[in-house]
């Protein structure tokens, strides 16, 4: 696998709009197969899903305004866990 290599760069685009939906277990099952497959080749979405899946975790449910401070200490451990290159 490679970040972009042989991937359609549409297909990144769309799986980042269908995230919350994905980690909820809301899509149907024949976008979720055609989402998880697309994982399968790309890292880069891959680890979007992961990182993505931590931020949830550490804050509270997609959707819900959580307190400032709550907010602040995800971040936190999110930037700790995964610093920029």
């Amino acid at each position: 696998m490679s970040e972009h290599a042989g991937v359609d760069e549409m297909e990144c685009k769309h799986l980042i709009e269908l995230v919350t939906d994905y980690l909820e277990g809301a899509l149907p099952a024949d976008e979720r197969a055609e989402l998880e497959a697309h994982l399968e080749e790309c890292d880069w979405c891959e680890r979007y899903i992961e990182q993505t899946r931590q931020v949830i975790g550490a804050v509270g449910r997609v959707g819900d305004d959580p307190d400032p401070d709550a907010w602040e200490r995800a971040l936190r451990a999110f930037r700790e866990r995964h610093p920029p290159a």
